[in-house]
């Protein structure tokens, strides 16, 4: 069973890079192997079953500031392949993609099948073999071929390879790219929500502000964006970008850290303690409990009203510089003592993986091993929330693609 290229990993890097490579070649013998039972896995649930394809940030620069690891490679990568042209690699498939407000690119169908249907349309148009339940064990080159040992017993070889099998959260998931000479960076979560044990706001499950600043007490980390209210603590755009970007340091602490949240967004302590003061002056005759500010929802209001121990039926004339006090810091700097994270088993992103010290970016070829290539998250890159993983995976496997070149088929092409 010998092929001209061997893809590890059937999700959106393996199947992205066996197209991209057969639409430059035609009638290669390309196969991908899949270790589990399903295909595009990630891509299936991404966006909640709709597939956040990329964003839409069509400049290199600003695009590549998106992501904790990589962010000074992917600035030279995007120049090659960004957001802009995945959004026509698609059209050009009959797949359009939409903006919403926040950025995110999604199918117009609103479908993560969508974007399936059109891999597997794809590959079967390319003659590409797929097969699942077929998870790799070893591999070595001798001479210039590569052979591929599976745990099903089977054997495959290959002149070129392409490692696209994702990211683990097992460190022995790597034990074979180990084998072939390459260092690999020990995979820690990314992208996950924070444990509030506590539970104090527990029953203001679902409770969203839109525009909340996050940061990690005694550190430079801090994240704003909308900050979600969950049963277990906090979730959100917010917490999960912060999450990505304070991976290590969180993981270097077991995940036990106290997170202060800034309900107002941008605002300082004394520009609240103005306000509030203002409020005082002007609106003495309100509740202060019955009028939320900040545009914050009445239910939060309320806590942080309790929490700074407001009486319930005060006015605000009557607030005492003490309670207008505490209230400015809850605010302000509401501390949750986090104990821990929830990862989302399905869509785990690591931080973590084949160090890109060994790439050789323009062409994803290993330094190591010649003909050994890789793309998407087996490489220690990774984005925040918001397509950026997806748009890794795009650029990684559309420029390995682009630079493996099958022995004798250049003279016909």
């Amino acid at each position: 069973m010998t092929y001209d290229l061997i893809v590890v990993g059937g999700g959106a890097a393996g199947f992205f890079a066996a197209i991209e490579t057969a639409s430059q070649k035609p009638k290669q013998k390309i196969i991908i192997l899949e270790k589990s039972t399903k295909l595009l896995s990630k891509v299936r649930i991404s966006g909640g079953g709709r597939c956040n394809v990329t964003h839409h940030t069509f400049e290199p620069s600003p695009l590549s500031k998106h992501y904790p690891r990589g962010q000074k490679e992917f600035k030279q990568l995007f120049r090659v392949f960004q957001a802009s042209d995945t959004v026509t690699w698609f059209e050009q498939r009959g797949v359009e993609l939409v903006t919403e407000a926040d950025g995110r690119m999604f199918p117009i169908s609103d479908s993560s099948q969508t974007i399936i249907d059109c891999f597997m349309k794809e590959a079967e148009k390319s003659g590409i073999e797929i097969l699942t339940s077929t998870e790799v064990s070893s591999a070595e080159k001798v001479n210039d071929t590569f052979s591929v040992q599976c745990r099903n017993g089977k054997k495959y070889s290959s002149r070129k390879l392409l490692n696209a099998m994702g990211g683990h959260p097992q460190p022995d998931a790597y034990g074979w790219i180990k084998s072939l000479g390459h260092t690999v960076i020990s995979p820690i979560p990314s992208l996950f929500t924070f444990n509030d044990p506590a539970k104090e706001f527990a029953d203001l499950m679902g409770v969203a502000v839109q525009d909340a600043e996050v940061k990690i007490a005694a550190t430079k980390f801090a994240s704003r964006g909308p900050v979600l209210i969950t049963h277990w603590g906090l979730s959100g755009p917010a917490v999960i970008r912060l999450s990505a970007w304070a991976a290590q340091y969180l993981h270097e602490v077991q995940y036990q850290f106290v997170a202060l949240i800034n309900w107002t967004g941008s605002l300082t302590e004394e520009s609240v303690r103005t306000l509030l003061k203002e409020k005082n002056r002007l609106e003495g005759a309100k509740k202060v409990y019955s009028h939320p500010l900040f545009h914050l929802p009445q239910r939060l209001w309320e806590k942080l009203c309790v929490k700074a121990e407001v009486p319930l039926q005060m006015l605000w004339a009557e607030l005492p510089a003490k309670q207008l006090n505490r209230l400015v810091e809850f605010l302000v700097r509401c501390p949750f003592q986090i104990r821990g994270k929830t990862t989302f088993k399905e869509e785990f992103v690591t931080c973590g993986g084949v160090d890109l010290k060994e790439i050789e970016l323009t062409t994803m070829e290993s330094k190591k091993v010649p003909g050994l290539y890789f793309a998407g998250e087996v490489l220690n890159v990774d984005g925040e929330t918001g397509g950026f993983n997806f748009q890794s995976a795009w650029t990684t496997a559309y420029i390995a693609a682009h630079a493996i070149k099958v022995p004798g088929s250049e003279k016909s092409s």
